[in-house]
């Protein structure tokens, strides 16, 4: 078809014209017969928000993406591209993508009209076919819309009522196209009213002009739950004819968040040839971000973006890389005490409330941290209960002696991975206690398991665990209130 250069041509082939809602719809129904992906890359909505946002395309809605930040909102809305055909013929020089053989411009019309079967004509990818703008104060009606343009009024010496002096916005522009308004509640009302009619009547109104153009376009527009955002609200009219509104939401289980965030993260070789991430560290990872949803010290209504996971996941190889090169070693394993890496990535990502505030930022990622490996200790270990009759008959009581026999017990951040084992190696109760309870456990994961093991202790309250200028210090707790006294 791209061989076909003017209007006689096209329609020789037997072209036939159909809207965007029908081109999307078509190629939908397609996909789905055939059993192919729709929306490839996409992990955790496929029994939720996937089908409801096919019914809305089979439906030849107009769509509103709500949820909470960092739910794959406008990924979706990208990926619908893929549901457009690969080329589409506009005619050569319009600046609203003029279909044709149904052409609506002025411009197009004449053109048509004075060439003929000769109208030249182009063919655009569909990845040209995908517009959007961020939603912010400071939009006006011009930048969507348009705007009448007096430079063009003079050089055409054409008069203000002339329609050809209009100077059309974004919207018009992207005719035939997906068009999506990112954070739809951050438009200010009286500009949301300026959709109203693109969106149920296909008119544009500019400058009192009131041209008849039956724009076809697909719009998806993403939002907060407004009683997050406050900052603004859409319109009742707005959402009476947005026709499917569909509700997005965060990973539900460790498994998919842990595909989405390997998926997602930057890493380039060299980081993922020389750190090896034991299976628990990228599942702890991830629990951080289902605590913090659950937090008392975070907002829940601003959420906790899939972002967060993504960056601490880089952060945690960047802290075992660094401390790889620092020691001049070819290769190294994620270590527990490398979390503390993963505390920037966390602290921009979450709204505090006021107890959260009062903590500070690094205190509560810290906690959320803490927060995980006492979510996942009893999985591996047995359960600590909070008063026990014999602390002698406890499983953990050889490895709370040795401690209490220890002045000091000390893991570095810097320390190369054969001190580093040596340290862990030298603990014996801790190997005791990992081939009766985890003895299938990967032998290259066995330290990380030693340290968690020494973490969920201290979590349970157990042993104490202080941070020092260069790694962290793990004591008996109670020699550890004996000597603060």
């Amino acid at each position: 078809m791209k061989d076909i250069k003017t209007l006689g041509e096209l329609k020789q082939s037997g072209y036939l014209s159909k809207s965007i809602k029908d081109e999307l719809r078509d190629n939908l129904r397609s996909k789905i017969k055939s059993g192919k992906p729709v929306f490839e890359g996409v992990h955790g909505f496929e029994n939720t928000v996937i089908p409801e946002l096919e019914r809305a395309i089979l439906s030849r809605h107009n769509i509103n993406l709500l949820g909470l930040r960092g739910q794959a909102k406008t990924r979706l809305a990208r990926k619908m591209i893929e549901l457009l055909d690969e080329y589409m013929p506009i005619v050569s020089g319009s600046e609203i993508n003029d279909d044709p053989l149904h052409p609506i411009s002025r411009y197009a019309k004449d053109v048509i009209l004075e060439k003929g079967d000769a109208t030249p004509i182009e063919w655009i990818h569909r990845s040209e076919r995908f517009f959007e703008k961020l939603a912010t104060p400071d939009v006006t009606v011009a930048d969507l819309i348009g705007d009448v343009d007096p430079i063009k009024a003079a050089n055409l010496k054409l008069s203000y009522a002339d329609d050809r002096v209009i100077h059309f916005g974004m919207i018009p522009r992207a005719n035939r196209c997906i068009f999506v308004i990112n954070e739809l509640p951050d438009l200010q009302a009286r500009i949301q009213v300026a959709l109203f009619n693109i969106l149920q009547e296909g008119d544009i109104q500019i400058r009192g002009f009131k041209v008849r153009m039956p724009l076809d376009m697909q719009f998806v527009f993403t939002a907060n739950p407004e009683d997050y955002t406050n900052r603004g609200s859409i319109v009742t009219p707005l959402k009476d004819r947005i026709g499917s509104q569909i509700l997005t939401h965060y990973p539900e289980s460790i498994a998919i968040a842990r595909t989405i965030t390997h998926q997602e993260a930057k890493l380039d070789k060299l980081q993922t040839d020389a750190v090896y991430v034991p299976s628990l560290a990228k599942d702890l990872l991830e629990q951080i971000s289902f605590e913090a949803r659950e937090s008392e010290y975070i907002d829940a209504k601003s959420g906790v973006s899939a972002r967060m996971s993504i960056t601490a996941y880089e952060n945690l190889l960047s802290t075992a890389e660094r401390r790889c090169l620092l020691s001049d070693a070819d290769a190294t394993t994620v270590r527990l005490s490398d979390f503390i890496g993963v505390i920037p990535a966390i602290t921009g990502k979450v709204e505090l409330v006021y107890e959260g505030e009062q903590e500070g930022a690094a205190v509560v990622a810290q906690h959320l941290l803490g927060d995980a490996i006492h979510t996942f200790f009893p999985a591996f270990f047995p359960k600590i209960e909070k008063l026990e009759r014999d602390a002698n008959s406890s499983p953990y009581a050889d490895l709370l002696e040795w401690f209490f026999a220890e002045t000091g017990f000390e893991l570095l951040d810097d320390a190369s991975d054969e001190e580093y084992r040596k340290q862990l190696d030298a603990v014996k109760p801790l190997e005791e206690l990992i081939q009766k309870y985890q003895p299938n456990f990967p032998e290259e994961d066995k330290y990380f398991l030693k340290e968690f093991l020494l973490w969920g202790l201290v979590e349970y309250d157990k042993l104490s665990k202080d941070r020092v200028a260069v790694g962290y210090q793990f004591k008996d707790l109670y020699s550890n209130y004996i000597n603060k006294l």
